[in-house]
């Protein structure tokens, strides 16, 4: 039977992942993005990632710069919010992210609205965002984290002439709408990290963000 001390568990993971990436995509991004397509493969194993990770708009350093300034976050699913490295997010930056799909505001805006949950729940985080403004007098960055539904990403295109994220996950998986959706996300310009195609999925989005805060830890 092998055995394996469980520290070097992910540290042996990582030097299989970079010597079966292909040597162009090693040299194509930066050192720091390379940790964050690493990372994507390394919880889903899939080398597809080398290939579709987008970072727009100087993404990861905007990324972490949001982070350090105790940035708001929202997710699309509980399953990224489990998935989000809390020791350090929380307990370094003091930020607790959020999950609104399964909120009632959100539940009887959708039905209000004939939408769905996820895009209802990007109406409700830039609500409790601009409460939080009001009531602390200052604008956090808010950050939205999409792995699974493309309706969200379509509201935040939506509301773009009102409200403007300050950083986008994209990567919402699928088939219906999901490929359009990352598009328009591309369109924006808004520093983005985006998953093209239809691969992506609530486990990337934490995948995405743990790899940005291991590199502030």
């Amino acid at each position: 039977m092998l055995q394996i001390r469980p520290e070097d568990i992910e540290r042996k993971s990582f030097e299989i992942i970079t010597s079966q990436m292909d040597k162009g995509r090693l040299e194509f991004y930066t050192e720091d993005e390379l940790l964050v397509v690493k990372r994507t493969i390394h919880t889903t194993a899939d080398f597809d990632y080398q290939n579709n990770v987008i970072f727009q708009n100087n993404a990861l350093d905007n990324l972490k710069d949001c982070i350090r300034s105790g940035a708001m976050i929202f997710t699309d699913t509980n399953m990224a919010l489990s998935g989000i490295n809390k020791r350090i997010l929380t307990s370094k930056f003091g930020i607790e992210p959020l999950c609104l799909i399964a909120e009632e505001r959100t539940i009887a805006l959708a039905k209000k609205n004939s939408t769905t949950r996820a895009s209802a729940a990007i109406d409700l985080a830039y609500q409790i965002h601009e409460e939080k403004r009001l009531s602390d007098g200052q604008k956090l960055p808010i950050i939205f984290a999409v792995g699974n539904a493309p309706t969200a990403l379509i509201r935040i295109h939506e509301l773009l002439d009102k409200y403007k994220p300050d950083f986008i996950i994209a990567a919402p998986v699928g088939f219906v709408n999901v490929i359009e959706a990352k598009n328009l996300i591309k369109q924006s310009n808004i520093p983005s990290i985006i998953c093209d195609g239809n691969k992506g999925g609530s486990n990337v989005c934490a995948a995405i963000i743990n790899a940005a805060l291991l590199q502030l830890a």
